[in-house]
């Protein structure tokens, strides 16, 4: 299962808890990412650049996907590259945690410099411009579930609930 959206959907708190309770193992690309590289997002961004970090990004969706039955929570740009979208769907089923732009803002707010692409730009306009620009490769997604004004147990719920017959979550278990 694969956690796809926007910076400040909850796609890391979800995910963890999400895989504690479907008793899976759980991988988060930016924080594999930044073990890897020995120093944060913002940090590579800064000295190596977006392209250099979606090439590790790359990477390390190939690695993750190879684990089976795991939950991941990718960061959100991952879906820009078409071999990433192309080997997260098919490792599994794409859920996509969405919130409206206020909630992303307000989450966002709170992590204001480990987060590269706002930098230099009023937080607000940039997270609607990069929303803009993605929200098509995540409608893709087979799940989407709001996280607006919900607690991470109460979106764990959810998608629990969205995914009892859905024929991708059954051939993985």
């Amino acid at each position: 299962m694969v956690l796809v959206g926007m910076m400040g959907t909850g796609k890391t708190a979800v995910g963890r808890a999400l895989a504690q309770r479907l008793g899976r193992p759980f991988y988060d690309t930016d924080h594999l990412i930044e073990s890897r590289e020995g120093r944060s997002v913002a940090a590579i961004f800064e000295t190596e650049g977006e392209l250099y970090f979606r090439d590790v990004e790359s990477a390390v969706i190939r690695e993750t996907t190879a684990h089976p039955a795991a939950v991941i929570a990718t960061g959100g740009g991952a879906l820009l590259r078409r071999e990433n979208r192309e080997r997260l769907n098919q490792r599994g089923l794409l859920v996509w945690l969405k919130a409206d732009l206020h909630e992303m803002t307000r989450r966002v707010s709170m992590t204001k410099n480990k987060r590269p692409l706002l930098k230099g730009t009023p937080q607000a306009e940039r997270l609607k411009q990069l929303l803009t620009e993605r929200e098509p490769l995540y409608a893709e997604a087979a799940v989407t579930v709001e996280t607006t004004g919900k607690s991470v147990g109460e979106v764990v719920s959810l998608i629990v609930g969205r995914l009892r017959g859905h024929p991708t979550t059954q051939q993985e278990e």
